[in-house]
């Protein structure tokens, strides 16, 4: 209400009744972004400028254990309070959420899915950012861009979450080896960098072995697989306090009750076998 305007006054409703005739018109300039139908929507974040954001924070290299798991803490967050997100896959600073093909959230605005996403997952970051770097403080907030992609088919989907689990170990094998040559092997990173180049696979993973005696598959999971988050039921048990009758106190007792939560797992996608394990993450009924 326009300062000066009391709101019952003449003055004050004739000028909120102008508004919607006269002004109105420029809600025809917003642009109609909603998704097509029946396809997976996938909102993939990534962290902006992180490569200095991690030197100036001081993470470990090549993995920090806080900063991954204090990502798969914000993307659970998202997926709580998003729940048509039927899965989502992490790594370094990415998380991809994968929403339904029915999802009829935000009448399908593409808009808002991703400002959803990628707001709250940055409010989590900063929020939880304490819990995880305890003696490290948080020197500037960070950011994270979105993007959306459409999937028409179970197998367009499944490829897209094996590319990005493929990037993840391409990332991590180069980067082990990388940082090892650093630390341990007193190269510059310039040297690394140029000792890698046109650097294989298995060369990669005979220099680990060889000059380091560190064999690759025997690195965590978290690290060369990254974390696919899912809906699980679980098992809870609780304390509660409970009035027996004939008894005047009450008493402790244990109750388990069941939950669906975010449970992150990790291990391999690329392969049939997760998906025969976690059939309902496509079902068309999920």
């Amino acid at each position: 209400i326009a300062a000066g305007c009391a709101p019952g006054s003449l003055r004050g409703r004739r000028g909120i009744a102008m508004a919607k005739s006269k002004f109105e018109y420029v809600r025809d300039f917003e642009a109609d972004d909603t998704v097509l139908p029946n396809c997976w929507i996938v909102v993939r974040l990534d962290g902006r400028n992180f490569h200095r954001f991690s030197e100036q924070h001081e993470f470990k290299k090549p993995n920090d254990d806080r900063a991954l798991h204090l990502m798969t803490k914000c993307a659970q967050t998202v997926m709580q309070e998003l729940e048509d997100i039927a899965i989502a896959y992490g790594q370094s600073d990415e998380y991809s959420f994968v929403f339904k093909k029915k999802s009829r959230w935000f009448k399908r605005r593409a808009s808002k899915f991703m400002t959803h996403v990628v707001s709250q997952f940055s409010s989590s970051y900063v929020f939880y950012w304490k819990d995880y770097f305890k003696d490290q403080q948080l020197l500037y907030p960070p950011g994270f861009d979105g993007r959306i992609v459409l999937y028409p088919s179970n197998q367009n989907l499944k490829d897209y979450l094996s590319w990005r689990q493929a990037d993840c170990h391409i990332n991590n094998l180069y980067n082990t080896v990388f940082w090892m040559l650093v630390h341990r092997g007193g190269l510059t990173p310039m040297q690394a960098q140029e000792r890698l180049r046109g650097t294989l696979a298995g060369d990669k993973n005979e220099i680990l072995f060889s000059e380091f005696n560190i064999n690759y598959n025997n690195e965590p999971l978290m690290y060369r697989k990254g974390t696919v988050l899912i809906w699980q039921k679980v098992n809870e048990v609780i304390t509660k306090k409970i009035k027996l009758p004939k008894e005047e106190e009450e008493k402790e007792v244990e109750v388990t009750r069941t939950k669906t939560k975010v449970v992150p797992l990790h291990c391999d996608i690329i392969g049939d076998q997760f998906w025969e394990e976690y059939p309902e993450i496509l079902a068309e009924d999920s």
